[in-house]
């Protein structure tokens, strides 16, 4: 064998190796990746049934002549703004979850305070389909809770594929970016104040 051929089998050899590497890293970041955008469709469809069942309550609620109507618009405009924040799943960034889950609180304050002033409505209270669409939004409550944390859980391996060296080198090049976790309302930690005074 010609000596020169050995360092031109070898490079051969190494350029291979380094092709599969690159197709494989690419392969599965794509597979993981895809993974997450379609659990964040999930979240999102999540809080599109809480959207509609939301709207269902309020006209409900508004059959109650006499029921106050600013409760019922802080519900109404918090509903609209969270429909109107939309998130590029295949580019999730820390600051789109924040804006995304500060409308999303907006609305679940408002609707919890329409809940609390239905204490003072009996007949709304004793309202079948106001029983039920409480009972729908409770359990829709927590699908959307099940949801973002399987959303997290399918972002963690995709992190971890695009930041463990030598694979981060590969995701800089073929602009793989780290994708942001949900996280949960500034001050969710504390215990909410609950006042049950209609004073």
């Amino acid at each position: 064998m010609k000596k020169w051929l050995i360092p031109v089998i070898i490079l051969v050899v190494l350029g291979i190796g380094l092709y599969q590497w690159a197709v494989g890293f690419n392969n599965t970041a794509v597979k993981l990746k895809e993974a997450s955008t379609q659990t964040w469709a999930n979240v999102e469809s999540a809080y599109q049934r809480r959207n509609d069942l939301i709207g269902n309550l309020v006209k409900t609620v508004q059959g109650a002549a006499d029921f106050e109507k600013g409760t019922l618009t802080a519900v109404i405009e918090a509903r609209a703004k969270a429909t109107s924040v939309s998130i590029d799943p295949t580019n999730i960034t820390p600051e789109q979850l924040a804006k995304f889950n500060e409308v999303q609180g907006g609305l679940s304050g408002a609707l919890k305070s329409l809940l609390v002033t239905v204490e003072r409505y009996p007949d709304l209270k004793a309202n079948q389909n106001f029983l039920e669409l409480q009972s729908q939004l409770e359990g829709t409550e927590n699908r959307i809770n099940i949801e973002r944390n399987r959303f997290n859980e399918s972002v963690l391996p995709y992190n971890n594929h695009i930041k463990t060296f030598p694979n981060s080198v590969l995701a800089g090049l073929f602009n793989f970016d780290e994708l942001a976790y949900f996280k949960s309302e500034a001050g969710a930690e504390q215990a909410p104040d609950v006042n049950f005074e209609f004073n």
